[in-house]
C-alpha cells in the first residue's frame, strides 16, 4: 500500500504542478483508491484513482467529463475538475459535515434539481454513452422517452444481468412483457431534460442544513420521474422534497402510486449486475405488484 501511495503521489505531483505534502484516505467505491491530497499551495483535492486492472473501476476520465458537463450545462453544484484519465481523477474536495439529509436540506435540494430538470434539452439521451456506477449506459438520440427507457434502460440493463447469469431467465421473460407495454403506464414528458442520473444519498453531500453538493453522476437527458424514483429507492429524499418540487414542477397523478416502482427497476437491475442477492427479489416483488 505505501508503494502504491508513493507511486499515486508522484503521479499528482506531475499532473497539478504542485507538491503533495500529504494523503488522506477517502472512501470511494467499486475497488477504487479515495484520497484527499494536501498539496504544497494549500489546495485540498479529492482523488480517485484505479491503480491495479483487477480492481473494477469506472471510466474516470468519463467520470471528469460528466461532472464538467454538469457544471456547464446547470448550476448544480458539483466539484470542479482538475485532471481526469481513465485511471484517475482529481477534483476540489467539498467541504461536508457528513450532516444527515433533514427536511430543510431536502427543500433545498429539491429547488437545485428542480432548477436542472427545468430547462428544456434537445434529445433524449446524450452526446455520447455514459456510465452509471461501472456499467455501460448506452445514449443514442431519441425522440420519444418511453422506447428510450424501453430500450436503453429497462431491456439493456436486463439483458445484460441475464447474460451475466445474475438475472434468472424467467425474470428476465417477465420484464420483457412489461417492456412490451410501457406505454399503458408510463408517460411522455414536455420535453427531456438533463439528469444527475444517480440521485441516492451517498452522492449528496450536505453541510449544515444544505446541500453542499453532488458527486459521481451517470447523466443524460431524460425524464425528470426516473431521477425522482431513483432518490425513493434507498430512502434518500421524503416529504419534505417532493412537496417543494412540485411546488416548482408539479408531477402528473400516477407517478407516486405506480410509475415510481416501474422506473426504479432500473438502478434496481444495476445493483442486481452489482450485488445480486435481494435485488432480485426486490425485481420479482414489483412484476407481482404490476400482474406479471
Amino acid at each position: 500500500m505505501r508503494n502504491r501511495n508513493a507511486a499515486l503521489t508522484q503521479r499528482l505531483d506531475t499532473i497539478l504542478g504542485a507538491e503533495v505534502v500529504r494523503l488522506e484516505p477517502l472512501s470511494v467505491g467499486f475497488g477504487l483508491t479515495g484520497a484527499v491530497a494536501l498539496l504544497s499551495d494549500g489546495r485540498r483535492l479529492a482523488v480517485k484513482a484505479r491503480q491495479s486492472d483487477s480492481q473494477r473501476g469506472t471510466d474516470l476520465a468519463l467520470e471528469g467529463a460528466m461532472l464538467a458537463d454538469l457544471a456547464r450545462l446547470s448550476d448544480l453544484p458539483v466539484p470542479h475538475v482538475h485532471a481526469a484519465a481513465a485511471d484517475v481523477l482529481v477534483m476540489d474536495f467539498i467541504d461536508n459535515d457528513g450532516g444527515r439529509i433533514t427536511p430543510d436540506v431536502e427543500r433545498d435540494a429539491a429547488t437545485l434539481i428542480a432548477r436542472l430538470h427545468a430547462t428544456p434539452r434537445p434529445y433524449f439521451g446524450y452526446e455520447r454513452d455514459t456510465l452509471i456506477g461501472p456499467l455501460h449506459q448506452p445514449n443514442p438520440r431519441g425522440e420519444a422517452w418511453v422506447p428510450f427507457f424501453r430500450d436503453h434502460r429497462l431491456l439493456h440493463m436486463a439483458r445484460a444481468a441475464r447474460d451475466e447469469g445474475a438475472l434468472p431467465p424467467s425474470l428476465h421473460d417477465r420484464l420483457e412483457r412489461l417492456a412490451d407495454d410501457l406505454g399503458a403506464y408510463l408517460t411522455e414528458p414536455p420535453f427531456p431534460s438533463l439528469l444527475h442520473g444517480d440521485l441516492w444519498t451517498g452522492n449528496v453531500l450536505v453541510k449544515g442544513n444544505r446541500i453542499a453538493g453532488f458527486i459521481d453522476p451517470a447523466i443524460y437527458f431524460g425524464h425528470p420521474e426516473i431521477e425522482l424514483a431513483f432518490t425513493t429507492m434507498f430512502g434518500t429524499f421524503g416529504r419534505a422534497f417532493f412537496e417543494a418540487y412540485e411546488d416548482m414542477m408539479p408531477l402528473e397523478p400516477g407517478f407516486h402510486e405506480v410509475r415510481k416502482d416501474i422506473y426504479n427497476l432500473y438502478p434496481t437491475l444495476v445493483h442486481v449486475r452489482l450485488f445480486g442477492g435481494s435485488y432480485v427479489a426486490a425485481v420479482d416483488s414489483t412484476l407481482k405488484t404490476l400482474g406479471l
